[in-house]
């Protein structure tokens, strides 16, 4: 079973900037894929980047340019770095760990961060 803790939840304004970290308990990180995603009320949860064991990444149309998916292996920790956020990236964001090792597949998910953009 692995834990993950996301934290860096905030109040922010448009324009600024936030980094939401989510700290896993997995023994052994590296072999994790790891993405954020977000959930806005009334709407569906949507990946927002993710990241490879090889640290390839990927991100939604509506974040590339603004938003930095990084990890830290020795840590077992990934990060969201948010520039320029905008009212519409309210939502709370979520970070999610998967393993896949042959037939073995697992997803594992944390409790969430609210991440309000406004004035």
């Amino acid at each position: 079973q692995v834990q993950l803790v996301e934290s860096g939840g905030a109040l922010v304004q448009p324009g600024g900037s936030l980094r939401l970290s989510c700290a896993a308990s997995a023994s052994i990180f590296s072999l994790y894929a790891m993405g954020w995603y977000r959930q806005a009320p009334g709407k569906q949860r949507e990946l927002v980047a993710s990241i490879t064991i090889s640290g390839s990444t990927n991100y939604a149309d509506s974040v590339k340019g603004r938003f930095t998916i990084s990890r830290d292996n020795a840590k077992s920790t990934v990060y969201l770095q948010m520039n320029s956020p905008k009212p519409e990236d309210t939502a709370v964001y979520y970070c999610k760990a998967s393993l896949s090792l042959g037939s073995l597949q697992r997803d594992y998910w944390g409790q969430g961060t609210q991440v309000t953009v406004s004035s």
